[in-house]
C-alpha cells in the first residue's frame, strides 16, 4: 500500500513539522517555517484566551503562503477543561490541521472532519495506534523514546515499522531527528515525514528566554534526565544543577498516595499543576529555578538561530 506523503497531506514543500511545544512555540515561528516551505503546529493551551487563540489563527491565516502549512495541538482529555472550546474555535476558523495529545481524539476527528480538518494523532504504540485508526484519523504521530517531554518508550526503527506493517495510515516520526541524516533515516525507516521540536527551541524567534535557549547550545544529549517533578509522568529536561538539587523522583508521599486509585489522579494533578508553574517561570523568566524541558536532539544545537537556518540544517 502506497501512503500519502507529510507533503502532499499538507500541501508542504519539506516533508517537516515543527512540532507544539508548550510555551516555546509561537505564530513567529510558524510564520518563518511557512516562509521556507514546512508545518508549524502551536499548543492550544499557549493561549490563555480563546480570543488569543482566534487572533493566532487570523494572524497566521494572513501570513500563509505556498508550499507551507499550520495547525495546532489539543490535549483531548479530561485535564484540558478548555478543550471543546478550544475545538470550536479550531474548526470555526478552518486551522489546516489539529495534532492530538493525551486521550481519545474521536469528537476532535469527527468534528475536524466535517470541515475538512486532517487530525494527526500522537501514539506511542500499536494498540493505540489502532484505535485511532478506526475513529478515522488521518495519520499517525509516532512518539518514540528520543522524543524530548514526554517520550514514548519504543526505538523509532521499531515504532515506525510496527504501526507501517500493522495499521494503513502514513507514519510521522517524532523524536531523534537534529539532522539532514536523521531526517534520512526515519524516511528509511517507512515515515512520511518528520516531527520536531527540541532543535527549534534555540530559534531567535521562539518564545523563551535567552537563557533557555543557551542551554539548548551548552548542554547535549548526555545532559537529558527523566524527571516526575513536572506532571508526574517521566518527562525529559535538561539536568541543569537546581534539576540535579531536587532530584527526579516524585516524593515519598506521593509514591505513597499514587498507590491509591482514588487519590491517583489528584496527586497527577497538583504535580502537573505545580510542575508547569515552575517550567513556566523557568521559560520566560531568569530564576535559579531552571526546569528547562529538551530532549536529546539539543545535541547539534551550536547556536541560537533563525528558523529557516534550522529547517535548512534538517532537510538540506
Amino acid at each position: 500500500m502506497i501512503k500519502p506523503t507529510l507533503t502532499s497531506l499538507l500541501n508542504i514543500d519539506r516533508p517537516l513539522i515543527m512540532a507544539p511545544m508548550f510555551l516555546v512555540s509561537n505564530t513567529k515561528m510558524v510564520i518563518e517555517g511557512m516562509k521556507v516551505g514546512v508545518a508549524g503546529c502551536i499548543p492550544a493551551l499557549n493561549y490563555r484566551t480563546l480570543e488569543e487563540l482566534r487572533a493566532s489563527i487570523l494572524e497566521l491565516r494572513a501570513a500563509k503562503v505556498p508550499g507551507g502549512s499550520f495547525g495546532y495541538n489539543l490535549i483531548v482529555n479530561k485535564s484540558n477543561i478548555k478543550y471543546k472550546d478550544q475545538l470550536a474555535v479550531l474548526c470555526a476558523e478552518k486551522v489546516d490541521f489539529i495534532i492530538t495529545s493525551l486521550g481519545s481524539p474521536e469528537e476532535t476527528i469527527n468534528a475536524a472532519h466535517k470541515v475538512g480538518i486532517k487530525v494527526f494523532c500522537d501514539v506511542t504504540d500499536l494498540a493505540f495506534a489502532k484505535k485511532v485508526e478506526s475513529l478515522g484519523a488521518d495519520a499517525l504521530i509516532a512518539v518514540n523514546n528520543l522524543a524530548g517531554g514526554h517520550r514514548g518508550d519504543h526505538s523509532p526503527e521499531d515504532l515506525i515499522k510496527e504501526l507501517n506493517v500493522n495499521t494503513t495510515l502514513p507514519v510521522i516520526s517524532a523524536g531523534g531527528v537534529s539532522t539532514k541524516a536523521d531526517l534520512d533515516t526515519m524516511l528509511g525507516y517507512g515515515a512520511v515525514g518528520v516531527s520536531v521540536g527540541s532543535p527549534f527551541i534555540a530559534s531567535i524567534e521562539s518564545g523563551v528566554s535567552e537563557e533557555y535557549k543557551q542551554a539548548c547550545v551548552d548542554y547535549g544529549a548526555k545532559d537529558i534526565v527523566l524527571t516526575e517533578k513536572i506532571s508526574g509522568t517521566p518527562c525529559t529536561v535538561i539536568k541543569t544543577p537546581y534539576v540535579q538539587k531536587v532530584g527526579t523522583k516524585q516524593s515519598w508521599i506521593e509514591r505513597t498516595l499514587s498507590k491509591n486509585k482514588s487519590l491517583k489522579k489528584w496527586v497527577k494533578m497538583i504535580r502537573y499543576l505545580l510542575g508547569s508553574n515552575a517550567v513556566s517561570k523557568a521559560a520566560t523568566e531568569v530564576t535559579y529555578k531552571t526546569v528547562w524541558v529538551a530532549g536529546p536532539t539539543i545535541e547539534n544545537t551550536i547556536a541560537i538561530r533563525p528558523v529557516s537556518a534550522i529547517v535548512d540544517t534538517l532537510t538540506v
